[in-house]
């Protein structure tokens, strides 16, 4: 985290040169006032103000760098893009050996997107980011799965009449599961646990049970 401290008669003038010094514009820093100027007597022994400017952290630039650089001390360096979809951002990572990021139904890309958001809201000065990796549009072939998994079990939950429970998944994977079951008269779904190991509970609902 970049900061700077500066001398300059006036708060302002100490701010702007702490700007001009730093690179960067007063909306993307913070800023201290360490001593206010004062004015002497006949202008004699008047004190300076002094300041210190802190840089805020870029939480998209922290969580670019962070992949980047666990990525390839994992031996498989990826390209990164990004683009925003309503509420959160979404990560697209590629590469040659990219399945080794994804994992067993996508358990290490969960990992690292858990990773990837701490790491990229670690600053509290900064404004909060939601995250979401994707790895060669496998977020999409997995949503096609976890609607076939939500139908499946809505229908056991049916015809046992017994909630079931479904594995751990991160929110934007649970959020798939209700989705895809709210309109399901017969079944009503709830998330319950602590993250990571939040998981979708699907129960009967009273009408199913008569």
């Amino acid at each position: 985290m970049k900061k700077v401290q500066v001398t300059g008669k006036t708060v302002e003038e100490a701010v702007e040169a702490a700007l001009e010094q730093l690179q960067t514009s007063k909306d993307q820093v913070e800023v201290s006032i360490l001593e206010d100027s004062k004015k002497g007597f006949f202008g004699l022994g008047g004190k300076p103000a002094v300041v210190e400017v802190t840089v805020k952290a870029d939480p998209v630039k922290t969580a670019i760098d962070y992949l980047q650089d666990v990525t390839s001390k994992m031996g498989v360096p990826v390209t990164i893009t990004q683009r925003q979809e309503n509420d959160h951002l979404v990560l697209d990572l590629s590469g040659d050996k990219i399945a080794i990021l994804i994992g067993k139904r996508g358990q290490t890309l969960n990992a690292l997107q858990l990773l990837t958001n701490m790491v990229a809201n670690s600053d509290p000065a900064s404004k909060h980011v939601k995250i979401v990796l994707d790895a060669e549009n496998y977020r999409t072939r997995r949503q096609e799965s976890l609607e076939r998994l939500a139908e499946h079990s809505a229908q056991k939950v049916y015809f046992t009449k017994k909630s079931f429970a479904l594995e751990p998944m991160p929110a934007n994977e649970r959020k798939v599961i209700h989705l895809a079951l709210k309109e399901n008269r017969d079944v009503e779904t709830t998330s319950e646990g602590i993250e990571p190991f939040r998981k979708v509970v699907i129960r009967p609902t009273s009408s199913s049970k008569k």
